[in-house]
């Protein structure tokens, strides 16, 4: 009885369809709780499209959809295979920018939509062995984050534009003959789910994409979603199993829905979507997921800080992304950023992991996220506008507080702090400890009261 009740409350909670291994309420959170902690992860869209580094034809603005957005024939894009030989990759050179950034995880492109498998499958020759590079870049990066202590995770794509099976076939598929079957491809697609899940060690995240297509179903997520547990029962599922997510928002509609959280995609949503709702924001750090020599519209390191800030804000994560060259390397300005990232990271991290969302609806000088523990409640106020005159205004605050210190102050110099009519006036130096978000810890013996 208390079992089904549970199970009954957790669907509620994360609009979950639920599955063949069932589990509480409990087991749930116990699964989910290493992404909770996290709230930074690193995406990485790395395969065969970056041989042409965004560039065909006279035109610069491809990158990972390249085949799709050229209608270049199948049988010619199989070309790049043979130009792709990144003898530059090291596997623990990028572990380490992640780590050093204050990633908790990764998410690469084990297979996009263009079919390739950055991996050693035994069910086809349309992966890394039919490259010059006979090495498994996937099983390199599967044990340099066991070692640096990073969760591996994988992106797969539903959708297929090379297999012959894929229901929806490209007119420039120039190699597929038959009428394609959706039942085999699904057999395909589990067995090199297997080869994954099965040879790379414990898998923190299976990222799901490319679902929206016509051939995936609702019933096929809820199959794949029980297979996949199957094979590693804690592994996390994100919400592209299925077929209800609204489009870039990432968020479910309606009740047919599967996977354990949501994925915005380029955007962060105005104001979170309330307790026991999982979700992650990916996003670029300039306009393509895979790379594009050409694109140089990058965002700036106080940008992505505060995007990680605002995300951790509203209960959720930010999974930033990368797109290496052929040849094996992190974009010059991509690693810059995470170098610049990790800077603040090393002093403002107790401010990210492990936090909850913001208890104001609205803060005009900046966003705040908070801890509860044993002895009371911290709040961490990340100023993004600081105030000249020295005095930070926490609006509507009637707690009293207990302490309140700048977070770069290793002294933890007390701060004068008064409640007023207004909230809490806090006197702060008159010029901010850090450009891109200073942090101003607050601590309340009691869950914060906020009129």
């Amino acid at each position: 009885m208390k079992t089904t009740i549970l199970l009954s409350l957790m669907v509620a909670l994360i609009g979950a369809t639920p599955i063949a291994n069932a589990e509480t309420a409990a087991e749930h959170d116990a699964r989910m709780a290493w992404f909770r902690e996290a709230r930074f992860g690193l995406f990485i869209h790395w395969g065969v499209y970056s041989v042409p580094a965004g560039e065909w034809q006279g035109k610069t603005n491809y990158a990972e959809w390249f085949m799709e957005e050229t209608h270049m024939p199948v049988s010619q894009y199989e070309r790049f295979a043979k130009e792709f030989n990144p003898v530059k990759f090291n596997a623990r050179q990028w572990v380490r920018l992640a780590k050093n950034a204050g990633v908790r995880y990764i998410v690469i492109t084990s297979k996009h939509h263009d079919g390739f498998g950055m991996f050693r499958s035994g069910l086809t020759d349309w992966c890394i062995k039919s490259t010059p590079f006979q090495r498994d870049p996937m099983k390199e990066l599967a044990a340099a984050c066991q070692q640096a202590g990073l969760k591996f995770c994988f992106y797969y794509s539903i959708m297929d534009w090379h297999h012959p099976d894929w229901a929806q076939r490209r007119p420039w598929n120039d190699l597929a003959t038959g009428e394609p079957n959706m039942d085999r491809y699904v057999s395909y697609m589990k067995g090199q789910l297997k080869e994954l899940l099965t040879g790379y060690g414990p898998i923190g995240i299976l990222w799901f994409d490319g679902e929206w297509e016509k051939p995936w179903t609702h019933e096929r997520g809820v199959d794949l979603y029980n297979y996949v547990r199957s094979l590693q029962p804690n592994i996390i599922i994100n919400n592209r199993v299925g077929k209800a997510r609204s489009g870039m928002a990432g968020m479910d509609q309606g009740k047919e829905r599967v996977g354990d959280y949501g994925t915005p995609e380029q955007e962060i949503p105005p104001t979170g979507f309330g307790p026991g709702v999982d979700w992650e924001s990916c996003m670029t750090m300039n306009n393509h997921w895979g790379y594009n020599k050409h694109d140089q519209n990058w965002k700036s390191t106080q940008t992505l800080i505060r995007n990680l800030i605002d995300c951790a804000s509203k209960g959720g994560n930010y999974l930033l992304n990368v797109g290496p060259t052929s040849e094996g390397l992190f974009p010059g300005p991509s690693i810059r950023r995470l170098v610049e990232i990790g800077a603040w990271m090393r002093i403002n991290h107790e401010a990210i992991y492990g936090t909850q969302a913001s208890p104001f609806k609205k803060l005009d000088w900046g966003r705040c996220t908070q801890k509860t523990g044993d002895n009371g409640v911290t709040l961490y106020l990340h100023v993004f506008s600081w105030p000249a005159d020295g005095k930070l205004l926490v609006p509507g605050l009637k707690n009293k507080i207990d302490e309140a210190y700048l977070l770069a102050d290793s002294s933890h110099k007390g701060l004068t702090a008064e409640n007023g009519p207004d909230g809490v006036l806090i006197a702060v130096p008159t010029t901010a400890p850090d450009p891109n978000s200073s942090t101003v810890v607050v601590k309340i013996k009691d869950k914060p009261e906020v009129e």
